[in-house]
């Protein structure tokens, strides 16, 4: 009987030779980075390494100053978060600008409210909201509670959930453990697993090594607005992260192995199946 083969994920997103700069700063120098779908990358890196501007060049809020973005294979330009947006990127940020004094369904439809004539449909949202927290294995007492009485792991779901309104491709997470306990803290990483199950692309900004071990299939290391490492999580340590990290391992100056050009077959990548090992490919640091 022939053994089953690893599921095939295609390449959602590459940018390619990202610069930014504010003044004199160089913020971005030369940065590459690509996501699959069905995929966690972790993008980590010391503070003043690059990982906002990275993400904010992403989401729309800062415009690149150099290199390109290719989503789906095409070349796209993000003037705005709104045309992350449409184009299927969702951000996450660390302060997850919910509003307390609302419940759980008016904060996921926010300003895309459904409509019954002229008035809201409270019954359509409440149902699409109960479904869309079920398929996330997501346990909240009530969506009509005010977020405001919900714990720190229950206010990042209802975030997460409210990103996905829109049935994102690429869903970005700033920091989702920051400041949270042991258990809210893996109730958020399973989260973080369902969205992979889901077939999203999941980037995750964590200076937690352990969390980043735990979900994450692969890792990006920026130090100094560069580049200095992409490992496999299953072929590294919090050792050899930390090293990057910190500059005791500098690959910063070496040149950079550009990601497959997403427009030829070579695009299609194979990540193993849940629990497996994932083979050292051809590019992988």
């Amino acid at each position: 009987m022939k053994a089953s083969q690893p599921p095939r994920r295609t390449r959602v997103l590459t940018m390619t030779g990202i610069g930014k700069h504010f003044g004199a700063v160089k913020a971005l120098t030369d940065v590459d980075f690509w996501v699959n779908e069905g995929e966690v990358v972790a993008l980590v890196g010391d503070n003043g390494a690059g990982k906002s501007t990275l993400v904010k060049v992403l989401a729309g809020v800062h415009p690149p100053d150099a290199g390109s973005i290719e989503f789906d294979g095409e070349v796209v330009e993000i003037g705005s978060p709104a045309d992350a947006q449409d184009l299927g990127i969702a951000t996450v940020f660390q302060d997850l600008a919910l509003c307390d004094n609302l419940d759980v369904v008016a904060n996921l439809w926010l300003g895309r409210e459904m409509l019954d004539g002229r008035f809201l449909d409270e019954v359509e949202m409440e149902q699409r909201t109960w479904t869309l927290l079920r398929e996330l294995s997501a346990r909240l007492p009530s969506v009509r509670t005010p977020v405001s009485t919900l714990s720190g792991g229950q206010r990042q779901t209802v975030a997460i959930a409210r990103s996905l309104i829109g049935d994102p491709r690429v869903v970005i997470l700033d920091e989702p453990t920051a400041a949270l306990g042991v258990a809210q803290s893996a109730e958020v990483l399973n989260l973080i697993e369902t969205l992979r199950e889901r077939g999203h692309g999941v980037i995750l900004i964590s200076h937690n090594m352990a969390d980043v071990l735990a979900v994450a299939d692969r890792v990006v290391v920026l130090r100094l607005g560069r580049n200095n490492g992409v490992y496999n999580v299953v072929d590294v340590t919090s050792e050899t992260l930390i090293a990057a990290i910190t500059g005791a391992m500098d690959h910063s100056h070496l040149p950079q192995t550009r990601p497959p050009v997403t427009k030829t077959p070579d695009n299609v990548i194979d990540l193993p199946a849940k629990g497996a090992r994932r083979p050292r490919r051809k590019g992988d640091a």
